[in-house]
């Protein structure tokens, strides 16, 4: 094993130095060149691959992949204590004290609050902190980065809990309907942005739907993808195995396939 103790007393130590040395002059020629906005992208890849690993209930690569996260995090503080705005240590009496502030049940009040309690008082800090940030809206603070389906998901969460909201299923699968026969007239149209358009407000109640039955569209939809994908693999196999081109089967021939993948419950589907 490398002896890495050179940098550092501490593992948190070791790699603020570590970082350091691969930002300087003698240091490593692509960290030199990054930025904020280059290495953004990197941030969002390594955090699915955390989810990745715990989907996959696989501990030594949720290790790995904690580290290449947090990797990502000593960089960006890097880059920002180079600029004078921030450091690490920063960083973290910054999360700190935001949790101790938004735990006021474990470490001052001492109270036994229910989980609603403490979701309700979760949510009463935060509208007291957007009011702190001037930022007037409840959805204001709901990250624009987010991938559109979790942001659509967190957009009407907020929305119901002041009310907005279907008051029950019926209206929401109403509202289904009624997007899904928008979208066939906006196809029938022919207008490509009013398709979008429609297939956004399809998605959007659908996603709906799915919060309604406490369900997560996200999870959902990685489980039909791996249903997919394991479903098609079959019929590429099967393909192979008799010498023939997958391209060169009929749609018949490939839709019996995909349905003996059903009976067979490929990987569990």
């Amino acid at each position: 094993m490398t002896d890495i103790t050179f940098l550092g007393d501490t593992p948190l130590k070791r790699l603020k130095k570590l970082m350091q040395i691969l930002r300087s002059e003698k240091g490593c020629p692509w960290d030199r060149e990054q930025t904020f906005e280059t290495i953004a992208p990197y941030t969002i890849e390594e955090a699915y691959e955390v989810r990745e690993a715990i989907t996959q209930n696989d501990l030594p690569a949720l290790k790995e992949e904690l580290g290449d996260l947090m990797f990502q995090v000593i960089f960006h503080s890097q880059l920002a204590d180079e600029l004078n705005a921030f450091s690490l240590e920063e960083v973290c009496d910054c999360l700190t004290e935001k949790m101790v502030r938004r735990h006021p049940h474990v470490f001052s009040q001492g109270d036994n609050r229910s989980v609603k309690e403490q979701t309700d008082a979760w949510e009463t800090l935060k509208a007291k902190e957007r009011a702190e940030k001037s930022q007037d809206s409840i959805l204001d603070d709901v990250p624009l980065a987010l991938p559109a389906l979790m942001r659509a998901e967190k957009l009407q969460k907020r929305a119901a809990r002041v009310g907005f909201d279907w008051p029950d299923l019926d209206g929401v699968t109403g509202k289904i309907s009624e997007e899904a026969e928008e979208l066939a007239e906006a196809a029938r149209r022919g207008s490509a942005d009013d398709i979008e358009d429609e297939m956004g407000d399809l998605l959007f109640a659908l996603t709906n739907l799915a919060r309604r039955l406490k369900v997560d569209p996200e999870k959902a939809l990685r489980r039909t993808n791996d249903k997919f994908t394991s479903r098609f693999q079959h019929i590429e196999t099967k393909a192979k195995h008799r010498g023939h081109k997958l391209s060169d089967m009929s749609l018949d021939a490939m839709e019996a396939e995909w349905q003996a993948a059903k009976k067979i419950k490929l990987s569990g589907f």
